[in-house]
Protein backbone atom coordinates (compact mmCIF):
# COMPACT_ATOMS: atom_id res chain seq x y z
CA UNK A 1 0.00 0.00 0.00
CA UNK A 2 2.94 2.35 0.56
CA UNK A 3 4.39 1.57 -2.82
CA UNK A 4 1.10 2.76 -4.10
CA UNK A 5 0.09 5.62 -2.40
CA UNK A 6 4.26 7.28 -3.01
CA UNK A 7 3.58 5.99 -7.02
CA UNK A 8 0.74 7.72 -6.97
CA UNK A 9 1.44 10.43 -4.82
CA UNK A 10 -1.93 9.93 -2.97
CA UNK A 11 -1.31 11.30 0.37
CA UNK A 12 0.19 14.29 -1.25
CA UNK A 13 -2.32 14.75 -3.19
CA UNK A 14 -4.73 15.08 0.04
CA UNK A 15 -6.61 11.80 -0.79
CA UNK A 16 -6.84 8.13 0.27
CA UNK A 17 -6.58 4.93 -1.98
CA UNK A 18 -9.91 4.32 -0.53
CA UNK A 19 -11.01 7.61 -1.98
CA UNK A 20 -9.48 7.25 -5.44
CA UNK A 21 -10.82 3.79 -5.79
CA UNK A 22 -14.24 4.93 -5.03
CA UNK A 23 -13.80 7.73 -7.49
CA UNK A 24 -12.74 5.38 -9.89
CA UNK A 25 -15.85 3.05 -9.26
CA UNK A 26 -18.44 6.40 -9.45
CA UNK A 27 -16.67 7.22 -12.76
CA UNK A 28 -16.72 3.56 -15.05
CA UNK A 29 -20.44 3.37 -13.98
CA UNK A 30 -20.87 7.10 -15.21
CA UNK A 31 -19.52 6.20 -19.00
CA UNK A 32 -19.52 2.37 -19.06
CA UNK A 33 -23.04 2.52 -21.46
CA UNK A 34 -20.47 4.03 -24.17
CA UNK A 35 -19.40 0.06 -24.50
CA UNK A 36 -23.02 -1.05 -25.64
CA UNK A 37 -23.30 2.61 -27.81
CA UNK A 38 -20.72 3.07 -29.41
CA UNK A 39 -21.03 -0.11 -31.26
CA UNK A 40 -24.76 0.45 -31.96
CA UNK A 41 -23.60 3.78 -33.93
CA UNK A 42 -20.33 2.53 -35.55
CA UNK A 43 -22.67 -0.72 -36.80
CA UNK A 44 -24.38 1.50 -38.85
CA UNK A 45 -21.23 2.23 -40.86
CA UNK A 46 -21.16 -1.66 -42.06
CA UNK A 47 -18.68 -2.25 -38.90
CA UNK A 48 -19.26 -5.64 -36.91
CA UNK A 49 -20.69 -4.66 -33.95
CA UNK A 50 -18.97 -7.21 -31.36
CA UNK A 51 -15.58 -6.39 -33.45
CA UNK A 52 -16.49 -2.79 -32.14
CA UNK A 53 -17.55 -3.66 -28.68
CA UNK A 54 -14.18 -5.12 -27.95
CA UNK A 55 -12.65 -2.10 -30.05
CA UNK A 56 -14.26 0.07 -27.37
CA UNK A 57 -13.19 -1.56 -24.46
CA UNK A 58 -9.66 -1.95 -25.27
CA UNK A 59 -9.54 1.65 -26.36
CA UNK A 60 -10.91 2.65 -23.04
CA UNK A 61 -8.38 0.11 -21.39
CA UNK A 62 -5.39 2.03 -22.97
CA UNK A 63 -5.82 5.40 -23.37
CA UNK A 64 -7.52 5.46 -19.50
CA UNK A 65 -4.44 3.62 -18.21
CA UNK A 66 -1.99 5.69 -19.89
CA UNK A 67 -3.63 8.98 -18.42
CA UNK A 68 -3.28 6.90 -14.90
CA UNK A 69 0.05 5.90 -15.05
CA UNK A 70 1.54 8.60 -17.19
CA UNK A 71 -0.15 11.50 -16.24
CA UNK A 72 -1.65 10.49 -12.90
CA UNK A 73 -4.66 12.01 -13.31
CA UNK A 74 -7.94 10.84 -12.45
CA UNK A 75 -9.56 11.25 -15.71
CA UNK A 76 -10.71 8.17 -18.05
CA UNK A 77 -10.92 8.09 -21.90
CA UNK A 78 -13.35 6.21 -24.28
CA UNK A 79 -14.80 6.37 -27.82
CA UNK A 80 -16.38 10.32 -27.73
CA UNK A 81 -20.17 11.07 -27.98
CA UNK A 82 -20.75 13.56 -30.90
CA UNK A 83 -17.52 12.38 -32.60
CA UNK A 84 -18.85 8.36 -33.16
CA UNK A 85 -21.95 9.89 -34.96
CA UNK A 86 -20.04 11.84 -37.15
CA UNK A 87 -17.93 9.03 -38.11
CA UNK A 88 -21.17 7.59 -39.15
CA UNK A 89 -23.37 9.49 -40.20
CA UNK A 90 -21.55 12.36 -41.94
CA UNK A 91 -17.91 10.92 -42.94
CA UNK A 92 -19.34 7.03 -43.77
CA UNK A 93 -22.94 8.52 -44.54
CA UNK A 94 -22.86 12.20 -46.18
CA UNK A 95 -19.85 12.06 -47.48
CA UNK A 96 -19.10 8.21 -48.89
CA UNK A 97 -16.21 7.12 -46.79
CA UNK A 98 -15.98 3.44 -46.30
CA UNK A 99 -15.75 2.15 -42.42
CA UNK A 100 -12.17 1.15 -42.61
CA UNK A 101 -11.19 4.66 -44.53
CA UNK A 102 -12.66 6.53 -41.84
CA UNK A 103 -10.88 4.53 -39.49
CA UNK A 104 -7.36 5.52 -41.64
CA UNK A 105 -8.92 9.36 -41.07
CA UNK A 106 -9.15 8.87 -37.12
CA UNK A 107 -5.40 7.83 -37.29
CA UNK A 108 -4.25 10.99 -39.15
CA UNK A 109 -6.09 12.83 -36.61
CA UNK A 110 -4.64 10.91 -33.81
CA UNK A 111 -1.18 11.71 -35.03
CA UNK A 112 -1.87 15.43 -35.64
CA UNK A 113 -2.94 15.54 -31.97
CA UNK A 114 0.35 14.13 -30.65
CA UNK A 115 2.28 16.36 -32.65
CA UNK A 116 0.29 19.79 -31.72
CA UNK A 117 0.41 18.33 -28.32
CA UNK A 118 4.27 17.85 -28.03
CA UNK A 119 5.35 21.08 -30.10
CA UNK A 120 2.93 22.63 -27.24
CA UNK A 121 0.43 23.88 -29.55
CA UNK A 122 -1.84 22.40 -26.96
CA UNK A 123 -0.82 24.05 -24.38
CA UNK A 124 -0.53 27.39 -26.39
CA UNK A 125 -4.37 27.35 -27.15
CA UNK A 126 -5.41 26.98 -23.16
CA UNK A 127 -3.29 29.66 -22.52
CA UNK A 128 -4.95 32.05 -25.23
CA UNK A 129 -8.30 31.48 -23.16
CA UNK A 130 -9.31 34.45 -21.45
CA UNK A 131 -10.13 33.68 -17.52
CA UNK A 132 -13.87 34.40 -17.63
CA UNK A 133 -14.01 32.13 -20.62
CA UNK A 134 -12.11 29.46 -18.67
CA UNK A 135 -14.87 29.73 -16.05
CA UNK A 136 -17.80 29.86 -18.51
CA UNK A 137 -16.28 26.51 -19.80
CA UNK A 138 -16.12 24.89 -16.46
CA UNK A 139 -19.79 26.10 -16.07
CA UNK A 140 -20.92 25.17 -18.93
CA UNK A 141 -19.53 21.41 -18.78
CA UNK A 142 -21.29 21.50 -15.44
CA UNK A 143 -24.80 22.31 -17.10
CA UNK A 144 -24.03 19.96 -19.90
CA UNK A 145 -23.33 17.07 -17.18
CA UNK A 146 -26.42 18.07 -15.36
CA UNK A 147 -28.52 17.89 -18.40
CA UNK A 148 -27.44 14.29 -18.91
CA UNK A 149 -28.12 13.09 -15.65
CA UNK A 150 -31.56 14.60 -15.87
CA UNK A 151 -32.17 12.82 -19.14
CA UNK A 152 -30.81 9.65 -18.05
CA UNK A 153 -32.66 9.65 -15.08
CA UNK A 154 -35.54 10.06 -17.18
CA UNK A 155 -36.77 13.36 -15.52
CA UNK A 156 -37.19 14.73 -19.11
CA UNK A 157 -39.44 13.48 -21.68
CA UNK A 158 -39.77 15.25 -25.45
CA UNK A 159 -43.27 15.71 -27.10
CA UNK A 160 -43.74 17.27 -30.16
CA UNK A 161 -44.47 21.03 -30.70
CA UNK A 162 -47.51 21.06 -32.96
CA UNK A 163 -46.47 24.41 -34.75
CA UNK A 164 -48.53 26.30 -36.36
CA UNK A 165 -51.78 24.05 -37.80
CA UNK A 166 -53.40 25.13 -41.26
CA UNK A 167 -55.76 23.24 -42.75
CA UNK A 168 -57.28 23.99 -46.36
CA UNK A 169 -60.30 23.31 -47.11
CA UNK A 170 -62.96 21.15 -44.80
CA UNK A 171 -60.84 17.65 -44.55
CA UNK A 172 -58.13 19.00 -46.24
CA UNK A 173 -54.41 18.84 -45.55
CA UNK A 174 -53.18 19.99 -42.18
CA UNK A 175 -49.92 21.75 -42.83
CA UNK A 176 -47.73 22.03 -39.49
CA UNK A 177 -44.79 24.26 -39.94
CA UNK A 178 -41.84 24.50 -37.56
CA UNK A 179 -43.00 21.51 -35.43
CA UNK A 180 -40.05 20.25 -32.85
CA UNK A 181 -39.26 18.49 -30.17
CA UNK A 182 -39.72 19.86 -26.69
CA UNK A 183 -38.45 18.61 -23.69
CA UNK A 184 -41.19 18.99 -20.46
CA UNK A 185 -40.72 17.31 -17.03
CA UNK A 186 -41.97 13.82 -16.87
CA UNK A 187 -44.44 12.35 -14.74
CA UNK A 188 -43.34 11.18 -11.51
CA UNK A 189 -45.01 8.23 -11.59
CA UNK A 190 -42.71 5.91 -13.59
CA UNK A 191 -40.10 2.95 -11.76
CA UNK A 192 -37.42 4.41 -13.86
CA UNK A 193 -37.77 8.32 -12.41
CA UNK A 194 -38.33 7.19 -8.80
CA UNK A 195 -35.42 4.89 -9.06
CA UNK A 196 -33.30 8.38 -10.04
CA UNK A 197 -34.90 10.08 -7.80
CA UNK A 198 -34.65 7.86 -4.69
CA UNK A 199 -30.60 7.65 -5.71
CA UNK A 200 -30.33 11.94 -5.81
CA UNK A 201 -32.11 12.16 -2.66
CA UNK A 202 -29.78 9.57 -0.72
CA UNK A 203 -26.42 11.35 -2.68
CA UNK A 204 -27.61 14.45 -1.66
CA UNK A 205 -28.28 13.80 2.07
CA UNK A 206 -25.08 11.70 2.05
CA UNK A 207 -22.78 14.75 0.47
CA UNK A 208 -24.72 17.34 2.91
CA UNK A 209 -23.33 15.12 6.08
CA UNK A 210 -20.17 15.24 4.49
CA UNK A 211 -20.25 11.03 3.73
CA UNK A 212 -17.03 9.96 2.12
CA UNK A 213 -17.90 7.91 -1.40
CA UNK A 214 -21.40 10.13 -1.32
CA UNK A 215 -21.96 9.48 -4.80
CA UNK A 216 -21.52 5.62 -5.61
CA UNK A 217 -22.90 4.57 -2.54
CA UNK A 218 -26.01 6.91 -3.90
CA UNK A 219 -25.04 4.88 -7.31
CA UNK A 220 -25.53 1.35 -5.11
CA UNK A 221 -28.69 2.43 -3.66
CA UNK A 222 -29.92 3.31 -6.89
CA UNK A 223 -29.57 -0.37 -8.56
CA UNK A 224 -31.04 -1.95 -4.79
CA UNK A 225 -33.79 0.51 -5.51
CA UNK A 226 -33.92 -0.60 -9.51
CA UNK A 227 -34.15 -4.18 -8.91
CA UNK A 228 -37.46 -3.76 -5.73
CA UNK A 229 -38.97 -1.63 -8.53
CA UNK A 230 -38.36 -3.55 -11.44
CA UNK A 231 -36.79 -1.64 -13.40
CA UNK A 232 -33.65 -3.59 -13.16
CA UNK A 233 -33.54 -7.56 -13.13
CA UNK A 234 -30.22 -9.93 -13.58
CA UNK A 235 -32.58 -12.83 -14.86
CA UNK A 236 -31.51 -14.62 -17.96
CA UNK A 237 -28.47 -12.92 -18.07
CA UNK A 238 -25.16 -14.44 -18.95
CA UNK A 239 -23.04 -13.82 -16.54
CA UNK A 240 -19.57 -15.17 -18.34
CA UNK A 241 -19.19 -14.91 -22.09
CA UNK A 242 -16.18 -14.35 -24.04
CA UNK A 243 -17.58 -14.46 -27.49
CA UNK A 244 -16.75 -11.17 -28.55
CA UNK A 245 -13.10 -11.60 -28.48
CA UNK A 246 -12.77 -13.68 -31.40
CA UNK A 247 -14.37 -10.79 -33.61
CA UNK A 248 -12.17 -8.25 -33.52
CA UNK A 249 -9.74 -9.60 -36.38
CA UNK A 250 -13.08 -7.72 -38.23
CA UNK A 251 -11.49 -4.31 -37.34
CA UNK A 252 -8.14 -5.21 -36.27
CA UNK A 253 -5.72 -3.58 -38.31
CA UNK A 254 -7.91 -2.87 -41.20
CA UNK A 255 -6.26 0.26 -41.85
CA UNK A 256 -3.16 -1.10 -42.79
CA UNK A 257 -5.02 -3.33 -45.49
CA UNK A 258 -5.87 -2.81 -49.29
CA UNK A 259 -8.93 -1.21 -47.82
CA UNK A 260 -7.59 1.00 -45.62
CA UNK A 261 -5.20 4.13 -46.25
CA UNK A 262 -4.25 2.59 -50.31
CA UNK A 263 -7.86 3.17 -50.86
CA UNK A 264 -8.36 6.21 -48.97
CA UNK A 265 -5.72 7.84 -51.26
CA UNK A 266 -6.28 6.13 -53.72
CA UNK A 267 -8.64 8.73 -55.95
CA UNK A 268 -7.06 12.11 -56.04
CA UNK A 269 -10.24 13.99 -56.53
CA UNK A 270 -11.28 12.86 -52.59
CA UNK A 271 -7.90 14.62 -51.09
CA UNK A 272 -9.60 17.82 -50.36
CA UNK A 273 -12.91 16.05 -48.57
CA UNK A 274 -10.44 13.93 -47.27
CA UNK A 275 -8.08 16.45 -45.61
CA UNK A 276 -11.45 18.60 -44.66
CA UNK A 277 -12.66 15.52 -42.56
CA UNK A 278 -9.57 15.50 -41.02
CA UNK A 279 -9.20 19.21 -39.77
CA UNK A 280 -13.14 18.77 -38.43
CA UNK A 281 -12.41 15.34 -36.30
CA UNK A 282 -9.35 17.16 -34.82
CA UNK A 283 -10.90 20.02 -34.08
CA UNK A 284 -13.53 18.67 -32.31
CA UNK A 285 -11.50 16.44 -30.39
CA UNK A 286 -8.87 18.52 -29.40
CA UNK A 287 -11.09 21.29 -28.05
CA UNK A 288 -13.77 18.59 -26.26
CA UNK A 289 -10.65 18.00 -24.52
CA UNK A 290 -9.36 21.24 -23.51
CA UNK A 291 -12.50 21.96 -22.21
CA UNK A 292 -12.84 18.75 -20.02
CA UNK A 293 -9.72 19.66 -18.30
CA UNK A 294 -10.57 23.24 -18.12
CA UNK A 295 -13.56 23.05 -16.72
CA UNK A 296 -12.71 20.02 -13.91
CA UNK A 297 -8.99 20.12 -13.49
CA UNK A 298 -8.89 24.07 -12.76
CA UNK A 299 -11.92 23.85 -9.70
CA UNK A 300 -10.93 20.82 -8.50
CA UNK A 301 -7.41 20.88 -8.23
CA UNK A 302 -6.24 18.31 -10.07
CA UNK A 303 -4.06 20.65 -12.07
CA UNK A 304 -1.95 22.52 -9.25
CA UNK A 305 -0.54 26.36 -10.07
CA UNK A 306 2.76 24.68 -10.92
CA UNK A 307 0.91 23.21 -13.90
CA UNK A 308 -1.16 26.36 -14.51
CA UNK A 309 1.86 28.49 -14.73
CA UNK A 310 3.28 26.01 -17.22
CA UNK A 311 0.71 26.80 -19.71
CA UNK A 312 1.86 28.70 -22.25
CA UNK A 313 5.78 28.02 -21.55
CA UNK A 314 7.66 26.07 -23.94
CA UNK A 315 8.88 22.33 -22.52
CA UNK A 316 8.79 21.45 -18.82
CA UNK A 317 7.06 17.82 -17.59
CA UNK A 318 3.52 18.67 -15.86
CA UNK A 319 0.46 16.56 -15.46
CA UNK A 320 -1.72 19.20 -17.83
CA UNK A 321 1.31 18.50 -20.77
CA UNK A 322 1.35 14.47 -20.12
CA UNK A 323 -2.77 14.42 -20.06
CA UNK A 324 -2.85 15.75 -23.19
CA UNK A 325 -0.05 13.56 -24.38
CA UNK A 326 -2.26 10.44 -23.39
CA UNK A 327 -5.49 11.64 -24.92
CA UNK A 328 -3.81 12.06 -28.03
CA UNK A 329 -1.87 9.02 -28.00
CA UNK A 330 -5.22 6.95 -27.10
CA UNK A 331 -6.97 8.30 -30.67
CA UNK A 332 -4.19 6.68 -32.25
CA UNK A 333 -4.27 3.27 -30.82
CA UNK A 334 -7.96 3.41 -31.38
CA UNK A 335 -8.51 3.32 -34.86
CA UNK A 336 -5.97 1.05 -34.84
CA UNK A 337 -8.13 -1.47 -32.95
CA UNK A 338 -11.18 -0.25 -34.44
CA UNK A 339 -12.90 2.43 -33.09
CA UNK A 340 -13.51 6.40 -33.41
CA UNK A 341 -11.86 8.90 -31.93
CA UNK A 342 -11.39 8.68 -28.22
CA UNK A 343 -11.96 11.86 -25.58
CA UNK A 344 -11.39 12.74 -22.52
CA UNK A 345 -15.03 11.70 -20.94
CA UNK A 346 -16.80 14.44 -19.55
CA UNK A 347 -17.93 11.87 -16.87
CA UNK A 348 -14.62 11.64 -15.30
CA UNK A 349 -16.07 14.66 -13.28
CA UNK A 350 -18.10 11.76 -11.40
CA UNK A 351 -14.81 10.63 -10.55
CA UNK A 352 -13.53 14.04 -9.63
CA UNK A 353 -16.43 15.08 -7.61
CA UNK A 354 -16.59 11.77 -5.37
CA UNK A 355 -12.85 12.74 -4.75
CA UNK A 356 -10.38 11.11 -6.74
CA UNK A 357 -7.57 12.90 -7.42
CA UNK A 358 -4.75 10.89 -8.78
CA UNK A 359 -4.10 8.38 -11.72
CA UNK A 360 -5.28 4.81 -9.38
CA UNK A 361 -8.78 6.32 -9.75
CA UNK A 362 -8.30 5.77 -13.96
CA UNK A 363 -6.63 2.71 -12.95
CA UNK A 364 -9.28 1.56 -11.33
CA UNK A 365 -11.60 2.88 -14.52
CA UNK A 366 -9.71 0.07 -16.96
CA UNK A 367 -9.67 -1.95 -14.69
CA UNK A 368 -13.64 -2.43 -14.66
CA UNK A 369 -13.82 -1.81 -18.55
CA UNK A 370 -11.89 -5.09 -18.49
CA UNK A 371 -13.40 -6.88 -16.70
CA UNK A 372 -16.64 -5.92 -19.49
CA UNK A 373 -15.23 -8.33 -21.83
CA UNK A 374 -16.80 -11.67 -19.76
CA UNK A 375 -19.04 -10.00 -17.62
CA UNK A 376 -20.82 -7.32 -20.42
CA UNK A 377 -24.05 -8.85 -19.89
CA UNK A 378 -24.06 -7.89 -16.22
CA UNK A 379 -22.84 -4.33 -17.22
CA UNK A 380 -25.52 -3.93 -19.55
CA UNK A 381 -28.05 -4.44 -17.03
CA UNK A 382 -27.06 -1.34 -15.06
CA UNK A 383 -29.53 1.21 -16.53
CA UNK A 384 -28.89 5.25 -16.65
CA UNK A 385 -30.85 6.26 -13.91
CA UNK A 386 -28.42 4.76 -11.32
CA UNK A 387 -26.03 6.97 -12.30
CA UNK A 388 -27.64 9.76 -12.88
CA UNK A 389 -27.75 11.30 -9.63
CA UNK A 390 -23.99 11.38 -9.48
CA UNK A 391 -23.95 13.43 -12.55
CA UNK A 392 -26.28 15.86 -11.61
CA UNK A 393 -24.90 16.37 -8.27
CA UNK A 394 -21.58 16.88 -9.97
CA UNK A 395 -23.06 19.67 -12.58
CA UNK A 396 -24.10 21.30 -8.96
CA UNK A 397 -20.17 21.59 -8.18
CA UNK A 398 -18.81 22.76 -10.95
CA UNK A 399 -21.38 25.73 -11.33
CA UNK A 400 -19.28 27.31 -8.89
CA UNK A 401 -17.07 28.57 -11.25
CA UNK A 402 -20.24 31.41 -12.75
CA UNK A 403 -19.60 33.31 -9.37
CA UNK A 404 -16.00 34.29 -11.27
CA UNK A 405 -17.82 35.88 -14.10
CA UNK A 406 -18.59 39.68 -14.41
CA UNK A 407 -22.02 38.90 -15.51
CA UNK A 408 -22.93 42.99 -14.67
CA UNK A 409 -20.12 43.91 -18.02
CA UNK A 410 -21.84 42.55 -21.19
CA UNK A 411 -18.45 42.32 -22.77
CA UNK A 412 -17.79 39.36 -20.69
CA UNK A 413 -21.27 38.06 -19.98
CA UNK A 414 -22.33 37.64 -23.94
CA UNK A 415 -19.46 35.32 -24.97
CA UNK A 416 -20.09 33.17 -21.39
CA UNK A 417 -23.83 33.14 -21.83
CA UNK A 418 -23.07 31.96 -25.75
CA UNK A 419 -20.41 29.48 -24.22
CA UNK A 420 -22.78 28.19 -21.74
CA UNK A 421 -26.09 27.87 -24.07
CA UNK A 422 -24.71 26.68 -26.83
CA UNK A 423 -22.46 23.63 -25.02
CA UNK A 424 -25.35 22.89 -22.99
CA UNK A 425 -28.16 23.17 -25.59
CA UNK A 426 -26.21 21.87 -28.73
CA UNK A 427 -24.91 18.69 -26.61
CA UNK A 428 -21.53 19.39 -27.88
CA UNK A 429 -18.89 21.05 -25.96
CA UNK A 430 -16.38 22.18 -28.71
CA UNK A 431 -19.88 23.92 -30.34
CA UNK A 432 -19.78 25.94 -27.02
CA UNK A 433 -16.06 26.87 -26.65
CA UNK A 434 -16.75 27.96 -30.60
CA UNK A 435 -19.38 30.17 -29.75
CA UNK A 436 -17.21 32.26 -26.79
CA UNK A 437 -14.52 32.85 -29.09
CA UNK A 438 -16.04 33.61 -31.87
CA UNK A 439 -18.26 36.40 -30.10
CA UNK A 440 -15.36 37.33 -27.89
CA UNK A 441 -13.20 38.15 -30.64
CA UNK A 442 -16.64 40.37 -32.62
CA UNK A 443 -16.48 42.45 -29.21
CA UNK A 444 -12.86 42.70 -29.32
CA UNK A 445 -13.03 43.94 -33.35
CA UNK A 446 -16.18 46.24 -32.35
CA UNK A 447 -14.18 47.98 -29.00
CA UNK A 448 -11.19 48.78 -31.23
CA UNK A 449 -9.27 45.97 -29.38
CA UNK A 450 -8.12 43.72 -31.90
CA UNK A 451 -4.31 44.09 -30.40
CA UNK A 452 -5.64 42.32 -27.27
CA UNK A 453 -6.93 39.40 -28.83
CA UNK A 454 -3.94 36.47 -28.62
CA UNK A 455 -3.21 35.29 -32.19
CA UNK A 456 -3.75 31.19 -31.08
CA UNK A 457 -7.07 32.75 -30.33
CA UNK A 458 -7.90 34.07 -33.45
CA UNK A 459 -6.66 31.22 -35.34
CA UNK A 460 -8.50 29.02 -33.59
CA UNK A 461 -11.89 30.88 -33.92
CA UNK A 462 -10.86 31.47 -37.39
CA UNK A 463 -10.80 27.17 -37.99
CA UNK A 464 -14.03 27.24 -36.16
CA UNK A 465 -15.99 28.98 -38.50
CA UNK A 466 -14.13 27.06 -41.02
CA UNK A 467 -15.20 23.70 -39.75
CA UNK A 468 -18.76 24.98 -39.62
CA UNK A 469 -18.68 26.30 -43.21
CA UNK A 470 -17.56 22.65 -44.08
CA UNK A 471 -19.68 21.17 -42.21
CA UNK A 472 -22.68 23.23 -43.98
CA UNK A 473 -21.45 22.35 -47.20
CA UNK A 474 -21.04 25.88 -48.28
Amino acid sequence: MKNLDKFFKITESGSTIGTEITGGLTTFFAMVYIIFVNPSILAESGMNWSAVFMATILASVIGTLIMGLYANVPYAQSAGMGLNAFFTYVVCGALGFTWQEALCLVFICGMINIFITVTNVRKQIIASIPEYLQNAIGGAIGLFIAYIGLKNGGFLKFTIDPGNYEQFGEGGTIVAPGFAPVPELSALNDAVVLVAIFGLIVTVILMILKVKGAMFIGIVAGVVAGMIAGSISFAGVNFFDMSAVSSLKETFGVIFTKAGFPSLFGDPSRLFLAFATIFAFSLSDTFDTIGTFIGTGKVSGIFDEKDLASIGEKGGNTKIEKALVSDAVATSMASILGSSNVTTFVESAAGIGAGARTGLASVVVAIMFLLCIPFSGVVGVLPGEVTAPALIVVGILMSSSFKDIKWDDIHEAIPAFMTIIITTLAYNISYGIAAGFIFHCLIKIAKGQVKDLHPILIVSTVLFVLNFIVLAGI
